[in-house]
């Protein structure tokens, strides 16, 4: 489908001579010196746009982040949290937790009836209980203090001027115009994010308050946030709806820099997200069940390869659930379970003809996700990467927004364990390291990634938004790009199937397997559902360094900049989604 450009990204186009590419196409988009492949146009072109200027990835990786709180609010946030992995052009990496937490008055039964003992889950999901407190902000400044490079009035400039007005495109108006009723109970979101008669592909689309709010950060860094008169009223918002976020809670907020997890793949180091998230721990461990086996000669969605995937992402959920949580609040087996040799151990009663079944499978005994979060992948000209997931929970979060500042509110509460065994809104059943806790933070399946080369060379950076789906999502790309010898646009693009221990369900995507094949999966004891549903939007980068994918160009590309000689960045823009890849 083509359609115009967004006013930004034709300006950028003109003055800059940047390359962009939505989804659906067949392609990678090319670029020699900088790319960002995220969910919104605008906002892969604000990321762009802070690097043509001096900035590098990690500057641009906090642009676009900005840049989707604005364009893409069901998922990009100031109100929410995420995780940014970092790879350094030394090969170094290192990770930033800007999860949310608990605040200070959460109990561990806060969200159980008293009179019935059961879970109350609009309460966790739906209005001002359901928010932890925010740590986005907190995390983008603190990793563009460390790392970037770029003045913050020049980081945020994209991300203000979007909120002064930008072209509403015809998904971002349905959605928002889908969500009316639901937007109902809350009189701030109501008068933010609806109108009369609704909006229109191509409308302008003007967030004052949150022009503010940016403002504001640009001036007075987290200060502007979570103090002052931003923080005042987040808190009268909390003190209106009955929520529990205090001035206290705010000011008491910190990311936290953490080293990565670090696994191999065929000779391939893999670096991404430790606990809180649940994401970096079990894609090694799926990674490492499959290793063993030679998934390319068994074939792309063949039932050989769909029966070991699902075993192997039968294991690592099952562990997920009983093992996972905050470290800083729970003493976690983490290097345990992403021993290579606990692994095997795991898969060592696999069958290669019959699927196991979860109730007798349980977690293993190592030794002594929304649908709407959001992903974007960033490289620069120097080498340096970043991957960052960041999420509200659930669409438009709680869906309430701060009245007077503009911007929605997560609902990340519900990731935490309510009721050790009951599930969540993703239907992700969870254990004791996961309860309600104040200043703790919550269990996240978002599992931001870096994958080198053989050689030591940065190769992919990919992430995805979705849940639980979102660690399946990103193992099967990186499957699909090293076993299968897809290019990252056909590897993000390629139908994918799930499974997270419990429910017992094989779930694979609208005819992303051949009828023979679910036959074949159903006859070795799989439970197949192929209803559809929401799966993840996969946004990746590859680097490729003189072999046969960057030695031609359709688009005329036939030079290489001095500083990245043999190199070229090749950007998969999921086409389940309106995701772009902009570089130059």
């Amino acid at each position: 489908m083509t359609r115009r450009l967004p006013l930004l990204l034709a300006v950028l186009l003109v003055a800059s001579a940047c390359r962009a590419q939505r989804s659906p196409t067949s392609d990678p988009l090319r670029a020699e010196n900088g790319m960002v492949v995220s969910a919104e146009v605008n906002a892969s072109a604000a990321g762009v746009e802070v690097m043509r200027g001096g900035g590098n990835a990690v500057d641009a990786a906090v642009a676009t982040g900005f840049a989707l709180a604005v364009t893409f609010p069901v998922a990009g946030n100031i109100g929410g949290g995420g995780f940014m992995v970092i790879r350094f052009p030394d090969g170094t990496a290192t990770t930033i937790d800007y999860r949310e937490t608990g605040p200070a008055a959460a109990t561990r039964d806060m969200y159980i009836d008293d009179s019935t003992g059961a879970i109350r889950p609009d309460l966790s999901r739906r209005g001002h209980l359901a928010s932890g407190v925010p740590g986005a902000v907190a995390g983008m400044l603190k990793a563009h203090a460390q790392y970037g490079r770029a003045p913050l009035a020049d980081v945020l400039a994209p991300a203000i001027r979007l909120a002064e007005g930008y072209p509403l495109s015809r998904a971002e108006a349905e959605l928002m115009n889908a969500y009316a009723e639901r937007f109902a109970p809350y009189a701030g979101t109501v008068r933010h994010f609806t109108q009369p008669g609704g909006y229109s592909e191509g409308e302008t689309f003007r967030q004052p308050e949150l022009a503010a709010v940016l403002r504001r950060i640009r001036d007075e860094g987290r200060d502007g946030f979570y103090t002052g008169e931003t923080a005042d009223l987040l808190v009268a918002e909390m003190e209106r709806g009955g929520g529990i976020i205090t001035h206290a809670d705010l000011a008491g907020y910190e990311a936290v820099e953490r080293a990565p997890l670090v696994g191999e793949y065929r000779g391939h180091r893999v670096f991404s997200m430790p606990p809180p998230s649940s994401g970096g721990v079990a894609l090694i461990q799926m990674l490492d069940a499959v290793e063993p086996f030679d998934l390319a000669a068994l074939g792309f969605n063949s039932s050989a390869s769909v029966h070991l995937m699902g075993e192997a992402m039968r294991r690592a959920f099952a562990d997920r659930a009983e093992f996972l949580g905050d470290p800083d609040f729970t003493d976690l087996p983490t290097a345990e379970l992403i021993d290579p040799a606990y692994t095997a151990a795991r898969m060592a009663d696999f069958d290669p003809v019959r699927a196991s079944a979860s109730t007798d499978l349980g977690a293993g005994q190592p030794r002594a996700e929304s649908p709407q979060t959001t992903h974007y992948s960033v490289v620069d000209a120097e080498g340096t990467a970043v991957s960052v997931t960041t999420t509200l929970n659930g669409g438009f979060g709680s869906r309430v927004v701060v009245e007077g500042a503009g911007f929605f509110l997560n609902n990340e509460m519900d990731d935490f364990t309510s009721a050790p065994g009951q599930p969540n809104m993703f239907g992700l059943v969870q254990g004791e390291a996961n309860a309600v806790g104040p200043g703790k933070r919550m269990l996240s399946s978002m599992t931001p990634t870096i994958v080198e080369d053989p050689e030591g060379r940065l190769m992919l950076v990919v992430g995805s938004p979705g849940g639980p789906r979102i660690i399946t999502a990103v193992y099967e790309t990186i499957l699909n790009i090293i076993d299968h010898g897809m290019d990252v646009q056909e590897a993000v693009a390629a139908p994918r199937v799930h499974h997270q221990w419990l429910p017992d369900v094989l779930y694979a995507e609208h005819q992303g397997l051949a009828e023979d094949v679910i036959v074949a999966l159903q006859e070795r004891g799989w439970d197949v559902d192929v209803s559809g549903g929401h799966w993840s939007r996969v946004d990746a980068i590859e680097v490729v360094y003189d072999d046969a994918r960057a030695s031609t160009d359709p688009s005329g590309l036939d030079a290489i900049e001095a500083g990245t000689a043999g190199r070229v960045l090749l950007g998969g823009a999921d086409p389940r989604g309106e995701d772009a890849a902009v570089g130059y």
